[in-house]
Protein backbone atom coordinates (compact mmCIF):
# COMPACT_ATOMS: atom_id res chain seq x y z
CA UNK A 1 0.00 0.00 0.00
CA UNK A 2 1.10 3.56 -0.97
CA UNK A 3 0.36 5.25 2.47
CA UNK A 4 1.88 8.16 3.79
CA UNK A 5 3.80 9.20 0.62
CA UNK A 6 4.22 13.29 0.59
CA UNK A 7 5.88 14.24 -2.52
CA UNK A 8 6.77 12.25 -5.47
CA UNK A 9 10.18 11.22 -5.93
CA UNK A 10 10.77 11.92 -10.08
CA UNK A 11 12.56 8.73 -10.52
CA UNK A 12 15.23 10.29 -8.75
CA UNK A 13 17.50 9.49 -5.44
CA UNK A 14 16.70 11.96 -3.02
CA UNK A 15 20.19 14.17 -2.90
CA UNK A 16 19.61 14.35 -6.69
CA UNK A 17 15.93 15.71 -6.17
CA UNK A 18 16.93 18.15 -3.65
CA UNK A 19 19.27 19.55 -6.08
CA UNK A 20 16.74 19.83 -8.73
CA UNK A 21 14.05 21.22 -6.71
CA UNK A 22 16.63 24.03 -5.08
CA UNK A 23 18.02 24.58 -8.79
CA UNK A 24 14.39 24.87 -9.99
CA UNK A 25 12.74 27.48 -7.41
CA UNK A 26 15.96 29.49 -7.69
CA UNK A 27 15.08 29.89 -11.40
CA UNK A 28 11.59 30.07 -10.21
CA UNK A 29 12.22 33.16 -7.97
CA UNK A 30 15.44 34.71 -10.52
CA UNK A 31 12.95 34.92 -13.94
CA UNK A 32 9.67 34.54 -12.32
CA UNK A 33 8.91 32.02 -14.96
CA UNK A 34 9.96 28.83 -15.77
CA UNK A 35 9.52 26.34 -18.49
CA UNK A 36 9.12 23.04 -17.51
CA UNK A 37 7.65 19.30 -17.39
CA UNK A 38 4.27 19.18 -15.71
CA UNK A 39 5.22 16.42 -12.49
CA UNK A 40 8.60 19.01 -11.96
CA UNK A 41 6.38 21.99 -11.96
CA UNK A 42 3.61 20.56 -9.31
CA UNK A 43 6.46 19.36 -7.08
CA UNK A 44 8.15 23.08 -7.28
CA UNK A 45 4.87 24.67 -6.57
CA UNK A 46 4.80 22.93 -3.58
CA UNK A 47 7.85 24.27 -2.31
CA UNK A 48 7.83 27.86 -4.06
CA UNK A 49 4.20 28.40 -2.30
CA UNK A 50 5.77 28.04 1.48
CA UNK A 51 8.81 29.82 0.41
CA UNK A 52 6.59 32.79 -0.59
CA UNK A 53 4.40 32.23 2.41
CA UNK A 54 7.68 32.89 4.76
CA UNK A 55 8.83 35.69 2.52
CA UNK A 56 6.09 37.84 3.56
CA UNK A 57 7.19 38.21 6.87
CA UNK A 58 10.90 39.38 7.23
CA UNK A 59 12.88 38.49 9.77
CA UNK A 60 15.94 36.39 10.57
CA UNK A 61 14.00 33.03 11.34
CA UNK A 62 12.65 33.04 8.09
CA UNK A 63 15.56 34.35 6.15
CA UNK A 64 17.55 30.85 7.89
CA UNK A 65 14.87 28.67 7.14
CA UNK A 66 14.22 29.79 3.44
CA UNK A 67 17.94 30.02 3.36
CA UNK A 68 18.27 25.87 3.86
CA UNK A 69 16.96 26.16 0.10
CA UNK A 70 17.85 28.68 -1.51
CA UNK A 71 22.09 29.74 -1.40
CA UNK A 72 22.11 32.58 -3.90
CA UNK A 73 21.81 34.85 -1.36
CA UNK A 74 21.02 37.71 -4.42
CA UNK A 75 17.53 35.42 -5.23
CA UNK A 76 17.20 35.32 -1.22
CA UNK A 77 17.28 38.79 -1.10
CA UNK A 78 14.94 39.56 -4.15
CA UNK A 79 12.45 36.96 -2.71
CA UNK A 80 11.93 38.85 0.91
CA UNK A 81 12.18 42.67 -0.44
CA UNK A 82 10.65 42.04 -4.09
CA UNK A 83 8.48 38.78 -4.33
CA UNK A 84 7.47 38.69 -0.22
CA UNK A 85 5.72 42.17 0.36
CA UNK A 86 4.28 41.74 -3.43
CA UNK A 87 1.99 39.24 -2.06
CA UNK A 88 1.03 40.42 1.47
CA UNK A 89 -2.12 40.46 0.88
CA UNK A 90 -2.87 37.36 -1.01
CA UNK A 91 -3.81 34.05 1.56
CA UNK A 92 -1.86 31.61 -1.21
CA UNK A 93 -2.20 30.81 -4.27
CA UNK A 94 1.02 32.21 -5.65
CA UNK A 95 1.79 30.54 -9.13
CA UNK A 96 0.18 29.38 -11.82
CA UNK A 97 0.13 26.36 -13.96
CA UNK A 98 -0.11 27.04 -17.71
CA UNK A 99 -0.35 23.71 -20.36
CA UNK A 100 2.12 24.31 -23.28
CA UNK A 101 1.01 20.71 -25.08
CA UNK A 102 3.86 17.55 -25.65
CA UNK A 103 7.39 17.70 -25.69
CA UNK A 104 8.62 16.78 -29.04
CA UNK A 105 11.02 14.13 -28.07
CA UNK A 106 9.22 11.77 -25.49
CA UNK A 107 5.61 13.49 -25.20
CA UNK A 108 6.02 14.61 -22.11
CA UNK A 109 3.77 17.39 -20.97
CA UNK A 110 5.22 20.62 -20.82
CA UNK A 111 3.78 23.46 -18.92
CA UNK A 112 5.19 27.06 -17.84
CA UNK A 113 5.15 27.59 -13.83
CA UNK A 114 5.08 31.21 -13.33
CA UNK A 115 4.50 33.75 -10.33
CA UNK A 116 0.75 35.75 -10.31
CA UNK A 117 1.67 39.05 -9.96
CA UNK A 118 4.36 39.05 -12.45
CA UNK A 119 5.29 42.46 -13.67
CA UNK A 120 4.41 42.83 -17.18
CA UNK A 121 7.12 43.30 -19.97
CA UNK A 122 6.96 45.39 -22.89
Amino acid sequence: MKHRIGYNPLGRKASHRESLTRNMVTSLFRYERIKTTKTKAMEIRRTAEKMITRAKEDSVHNRRMVGRRIKDQEILAKLFTDIGPRFKERNGGYTRVYKLGQRPGDAAEMVLLELVDRPEEN
